[in-house]
């Protein structure tokens, strides 16, 4: 049996080549783009194809996939489908080719989606936005070395790259076990699905909006700078992976929430510098870092988001395939809105304002997004500043709090266990009873408390002392 960390390590190894294999490949990646570059075929079909089956894949897993085997077998078989359909692109084969792009697309999207439970098992609740920058950057570095060696070297080993990544990356997984004893929805008895199915919605929205300039980039900006073959295929990554490691160890007391607006700055910036600047090299270098470095920033917030809104959530699967499909969702209006204006030749200003209004739309969803999110993981944040806290001074906060009645020495072990974010199981488990006499110590709480869920007893002792 693996200890938890390397657990967690397995897994983000797992993720990461998986994650590299559809951005080098699937997800208008340039391996594809140099196999059909050298079959002279026309790309917008297949591109398309693979990003909506993509979404679908993403959107739709969680609604089958509703256990952890179920995920775990999940996320292995779509990884081994996509294996096995990528391999008539070493052939000359454009009809096939466009139907192993929409099932290895919509495996990959089932494969993404089901990873969701590995990030909820396998790492802490306080350590998810690293585990997500990880596998970001890792995905990214990677997909870098299989780009330049498909575009200088050959678009087939680059393309035996990233099946390779698939091969390693499904023994990682299968190294993982999926924890069938543990209850899927902990606790939703005190928790709520109402408060996260908004969330989600408002998270969905916001994401689906702020990528459509990222959908622009790909159809506008990218064939601007293709002339500059060498310098695109390995800095085009490069500001978005700064980005990520910048972010990651920034300092806790730092709020995130304010890069978002950096972030925002930066994409007006690139879309402006866009307009104004050449197709030069140094013109690349501008562009690219303001554009890249703000979708790094988005990126990992909405990643880490999602990891927190794990805790709240019926079904990992669903919550984190959902809130990731808003990504390529966007991707896709803003590659259709990109077809569009090449098509009919609007001059890079026009695309400029274009990019400028879709940063204002997200400036105003903003703050009632934020307030939403804080409400709903607030209670995260108190569990996280509980344990930072020592023994003495957990066991003050119990002790300065009112009560209606005074607990029982049984309730006072129950309700310091619940404060560390501990399920009704797990504190059965810690205190060797059964379930449902936990249970009974938390009515009995939350009644002297006068309060009637366990959020409401985690903010009403804790908010006092942030």
């Amino acid at each position: 049996m693996f200890k938890n960390t390397n657990k967690r390590i397995i897994s983000i190894n797992g993720f990461a080549l998986l994650f590299a294999y559809l951005l080098s490949f699937v997800f208008e990646g340039q391996v594809l783009y140099s196999l059909i570059a050298y079959y002279d075929y026309n790309p917008s079909g297949y591109i398309l194809a693979a990003i909506v089956a993509h979404f679908i894949g993403l959107f739709f897993c969680g609604s089958v996939v509703k256990s952890p085997i179920m995920a775990r077998r999940t996320m292995i078989s779509s990884m081994g489908v996509c294996l096995i359909v990528t391999l008539p692109f070493f052939f000359n084969m454009p009809t096939l080719w466009a139907l192993s792009l929409v099932v290895s697309g919509y495996a990959g999207g089932c494969a993404v989606a089901s990873w969701g439970y590995y990030l909820k098992t396998f790492t802490p609740k306080n350590q998810r936005i690293k585990t997500c920058a990880d596998v970001l950057i890792y995905s990214n570095i990677i997909m870098i070395c299989i780009n330049v060696v498909a575009i200088h070297l050959s678009a087939f080993i680059g393309l035996a790259m990233s099946i390779f990544c698939l091969v390693v990356g499904m023994f990682f997984i299968w190294l993982l076990p999926a924890d069938t004893n543990k209850i899927w929805a902990e606790e939703m008895e005190d928790k709520e699905p109402k408060d996260i199915q908004k969330s989600l919605l408002m998270l969905f929205l916001f994401v689906a909006t702020i990528t459509i300039n990222s959908g622009l980039m790909y159809q506008v900006m990218n064939p601007a700078f293709e002339h500059l073959t060498t310098l695109v295929s390995w800095y085009w990554a490069v500001p978005y992976i700064f980005a990520l490691i910048i972010i990651r160890n920034l300092p806790t007391k730092v709020k995130r929430s304010q890069i978002l607006y950096v972030g925002m700055a930066m994409i007006m910036a690139s879309f402006v510098s866009f307009m104004l600047l050449g197709r030069g090299a140094g013109d690349y270098f501008v562009v690219n870092t303001l554009m890249l470095g703000a979708c790094g920033i988005f990126d990992l917030f909405w990643w880490s988001i999602i990891g927190e809104m794990l805790d709240y959530a019926k079904n990992p699967v669903k919550v984190f395939g959902i809130g990731l499909a808003a990504n390529v969702f966007g991707v896709l209006c803003g590659d259709m809105i990109g077809v569009g204006v090449t098509s009919i030749q609007i001059p890079s200003a026009e695309v400029a304002v274009m990019a400028l209004v879709v940063v204002c739309v997200t400036l105003a969803m903003l703050p009632p997004l934020n307030r939403q999110l804080t409400m709903l993981i607030k209670n995260h944040v108190y569990l996280v500043a509980y344990d930072s806290m020592s023994k003495p001074q957990q066991e003050d906060i119990i002790q300065k709090t009112k009560v209606l009645t005074p607990l029982t020495e049984r309730e006072n072990e129950v309700l310091q266990l619940i404060l560390t974010g501990k399920s009704n199981r797990e504190i059965g488990e810690k205190l060797y009873i059964s379930e449902s006499t936990v249970k009974t110590h938390v009515r009995n709480i939350y009644s002297k408390y006068d309060v009637s869920k366990r959020a409401e007893l985690i903010s009403m002792l804790l908010k006092k002392h942030e």
